[in-house]
């Protein structure tokens, strides 16, 4: 190889090359733009920060409250402003819900992070 290129970020395998504009792992496959796969991969799942509607910092495990009325689909009632909501987690969700959490009476479902406020 010509220079040096970095390791891979998922198995940390030393015989990357460049291909065009990435570079590529033989071992496991992984393509990734060398300018950015060092300094973002790695802090990728640190640096994403969820926030409530109020701007606390949420993590895994918190208890969030409902601060508006929500419709729930197939539901004649839906979920009432005050609700509490404990034991979340944070997913990398479709549309925007990025809390997957258990609500009493609902059961299992995905919430925005802009409809709670941790409790």
């Amino acid at each position: 190889m010509n220079e040096n290129l970095p390791p891979c970020p998922k198995c940390s395998c030393e015989y990357t090359y460049e291909m065009n504009a990435l570079v590529v792992c033989p071992e496991c496959g992984h393509e990734w733009v060398p300018a950015e796969g060092g300094a973002e991969s790695g802090g990728d799942s640190a640096e994403r920060v969820v926030k409530d509607a109020v701007g606390n910092v949420l993590s895994d495990g918190d208890s969030v409250t409902v601060v508006k009325a929500l419709k729930v689909k197939g539901s004649p009632s839906g979920i009432k402003a005050g609700t509490k909501v404990r034991g979340i987690r944070l997913i990398d969700g479709v549309d925007g819900h990025d809390i997957d959490c258990r609500i009493d009476g609902f059961g299992a479902m995905q919430l925005k992070s802009s409809v709670v406020k941790k409790a």
